[in-house]
């Protein structure tokens, strides 16, 4: 009788301990959670846009940080640019998903908040909608040097605005899929590789054509450099055709830059990706 009393009083005595290990297992994952790092939203980031964007010299912690926001032609790239002053954000939950809250003084046009819906396999970004006329984000266009060829060469002049209608991305099987449409204004755009300046403004915009398909339209909204194009984005590929052409009169003063941004047919220049 004395053998079974202990045998049955050996596992009542284990489980205090199993309640304490879990209970420290927990405790130290809500620590690592609540003071996680802001390397790890530079991490995701440079994740999600294959190196193109990078976060660095990052501060705080995910849940409030700050850092550099530098563009990239991508993962080995040597060309890099960087944003002027730090992007401030704060992350919290919303519903089921969790509201990204930025501030950067040179480039938001005050609070951007983005809605980010992590799942299983799956994520999404929803962009605020922006009223006619409404900018949500402003940046020098020299910024895009960093992508490499051929914005390095262009060294782009000028200012790009950012706005958004129902946009929507949504990151499935490592596919990033859109809905809604985001539009680029491209203002008073001028390049080393011209004298004439500004050549022009323009307007860029991405709108969703098909599941999984976008559409890229390309027009000229004033300007002596007239650039019209389309072409489509999805599946890991992109297809883009455009032309320039010089304004009548303009014709001499665009000659070069007409000869370097694409391939030469008579007065115009055709510009192909893809």
């Amino acid at each position: 009788m004395r053998m079974n009393k202990t045998a049955s009083s050996a596992p009542a005595q284990g489980q205090p301990r199993r309640w304490a290990i879990a209970g420290a297992l927990v405790g130290a994952l809500l620590a690592l959670l609540l003071f996680a790092p802001a390397s790890w939203m530079a991490g995701w980031l440079a994740d999600a846009s294959e190196g193109h964007l990078l976060l660095t010299d990052t501060r705080g912690s995910i849940w409030s940080g700050s850092g550099v926001l530098v563009l990239t032609g991508g993962r080995g790239s040597r060309d890099a640019t960087a944003l002027p002053g730090r992007i401030d954000w704060t992350l919290g939950f919303k519903g089921l998903g969790l509201a990204l809250r930025a501030r950067q003084e040179c480039c938001l046009n005050g609070e951007l908040q983005m809605l980010v819906q992590p799942g299983w396999n799956r994520m999404s970004i929803s962009l605020p909608n922006g009223k006619p006329g409404e900018w949500l984000a402003r940046f020098p266009a020299a910024w895009l040097g960093g992508l490499g060829t051929p914005w390095n060469t262009l060294q782009l002049g000028g200012t790009v605005r950012l706005s958004a209608q129902d946009f929507k991305l949504e990151r499935l099987q490592g596919r990033w899929l859109q809905s809604g449409r985001l539009e680029l204004d491209l203002v008073n755009l001028s390049s080393r590789i011209s004298t004439l300046a500004p050549l022009g403004s323009y307007k860029l915009s991405l709108s969703s054509e098909q599941p999984g398909i976008s559409k890229l339209l390309l027009s000229t909204m004033d300007g002596a450099l007239l650039l019209n194009g389309q072409g489509t984005l999805g599946s890991g590929k992109a297809s883009f055709h455009a032309e320039a052409t010089a304004a009548p009169g303009r014709e001499a003063a665009l000659n070069n830059l007409l000869n370097i941004i694409g391939r030469r047919q008579g007065a115009r220049s055709v510009i192909s990706i893809g």
